[in-house]
């Protein structure tokens, strides 16, 4: 059997990982289209801070890795697939067969339509080679321009505000981190950055970027800014587009099923290009986080060798660290038509805790500063949990998440464990 994965970051080298325990005879063929080893992009920030060289960053440490797992490693870009013919054509024009084909291309930084985006000094900060630029420009004191305050954003601000440039954060949401928090929430993670000295505006977009020295940049809410560097972290879309008429089909990302498979028998897909079935809501989400890029990768690689495994799906998960502030995101943080809500704020004390109900299960909840409820707060939402009178209490006192966990968590398991000994 001949394996092919496409993308060579997190997902891609722990499928090749697994394959080659599952079936050590067959041939693995890991394609890369960066010129670098295999590498996380969740590393770059701690690059940028200075907490690690450049191999820090790279997913495996010994340069003979692979060579050891006999993985042949291509550093190349798909072009197509031909699916009928179980063929790839690769952007020097070769073609590569494969038995199995795992794709796990990942996601690209959306490049918004301003002018200047072009120019130099403004980049994304998404590769090694990004990070480079970034490094040179971003400098003690320079000012600097970051245009996102999603949750990749507030990563790489985080790294910049502790390179000691002057920072200034544009987002064009009416909040930071408005995919991942509510309107509470997000307003107070930007009170909280601005008082460590970033400038963030909200409701807002930079408008042009015009060549100089420094850039000059002209923002909607009438601002004019001269800056060093702009950095564009505006969000990211999966790496999809060479899969146009091959029959595997995409929605936001590559749609698979219980087993990461595709449309196409023997075809799978995992990472950031893969959309799988979030728990709570019953849809498919593209879920662009490490945790569940490895486990979905496991999954695909396990059916690939022909050992049968399933992914029980995927929840929407984020936990940030915000210049020190610590933020918590779950299922479905908006809730749902006709569900109930709790919310508690201390403003002085940096907390925030929101839940979102559907019947007597929490199936969403945003939380700042309740670091000792987070796991809680997963468990409730990622089990669906029938939390019974237990609702209404935390409807009144919301921080009792532990107890009511421990409580109702503890009786669904004990029931589940007797239906399964009456139906053997």
């Amino acid at each position: 059997m001949k394996h092919v994965i496409l993308g060579a970051g997190p997902a891609g080298v722990i499928a090749a990982e697994t394959l080659r325990k599952q079936a050590p005879r067959d041939e693995i063929v890991l394609i890369g289209d960066e010129r670098e080893p295999p590498y996380s992009r969740m590393a770059i920030p701690y690059l940028l801070i200075g907490n690690i060289g450049e191999p820090g960053t790279y997913l495996r440490k010994a340069p003979d890795h692979f060579q050891r797992l006999n993985v042949q490693v291509r550093q190349q870009r798909a072009k197509r697939i031909d699916t009928a013919a179980r063929r790839l054509t690769l952007d020097d024009d070769s073609v590569v067969g494969f038995d199995t084909l795992l794709i796990a291309t990942g996601s690209s930084p959306v490049r918004p339509p301003i002018p200047g985006m072009n120019l130099p000094g403004v980049h994304p900060c998404w590769t090694l080679e990004n990070a480079r630029a970034i490094e040179r420009l971003a400098v003690k004191g320079a000012r600097v321009l970051q245009m996102g305050a999603g949750f990749i954003g507030c990563i790489i601000m985080e790294a910049l505000a502790m390179r000691g440039v002057q920072l200034t954060v544009v987002e064009m949401g009416d909040r930071m981190v408005p995919r991942m928090m509510g309107p509470t929430a997000g307003g107070m993670i930007k009170r909280w950055v601005e008082s460590k000295g970033v400038t963030v505006f909200t409701g807002t977009r930079v408008e042009a970027i015009d060549n100089g020295t420094p850039l000059k940049v002209r923002l909607s809410n009438g601002q004019h800014l001269s800056v060093d560097l702009v950095i564009s972290a505006t969000g990211v879309k999966p790496n999809i587009g060479f899969l146009e008429n091959s029959g595997i089909t995409c929605l936001q990302g590559v749609l698979t099923d219980e087993h990461m498979q595709t449309n196409v028998p023997g075809i799978y897909a995992a990472g950031d290009c893969a959309e799988a079935l979030d728990v709570v809501t019953g849809k498919p989400i593209v879920s662009a986080i490490q945790p569940n890029a490895a486990d979905q990768a496991y999954v695909a690689a396990m059916n690939m060798a022909g050992k049968g495994a399933t992914l029980k799906g995927v929840t929407q998960i984020n936990v940030l660290d915000t210049l020190g502030l610590i933020s918590a995101s779950f299922g479905d943080w908006q809730g749902v038509p006709g569900g109930d809500r709790v919310e508690l704020t201390d403003e002085a004390g940096w907390k925030h805790l929101s839940l979102q109900f559907d019947g007597d299960r929490v199936v969403g909840c945003n939380s700042i500063g309740w670091t000792d409820h987070v796991g809680v707060m997963r468990g409730l939402v990622e089990g669906r949990v029938r939390l019974g009178e237990w609702k209404e209490r935390l409807l009144r006192d919301p921080t009792r998440l532990m107890e009511a966990y421990l409580a109702c968590a503890q009786s669904q398991h004990q029931w589940q464990v007797a239906r399964l000994k009456a139906a053997a």
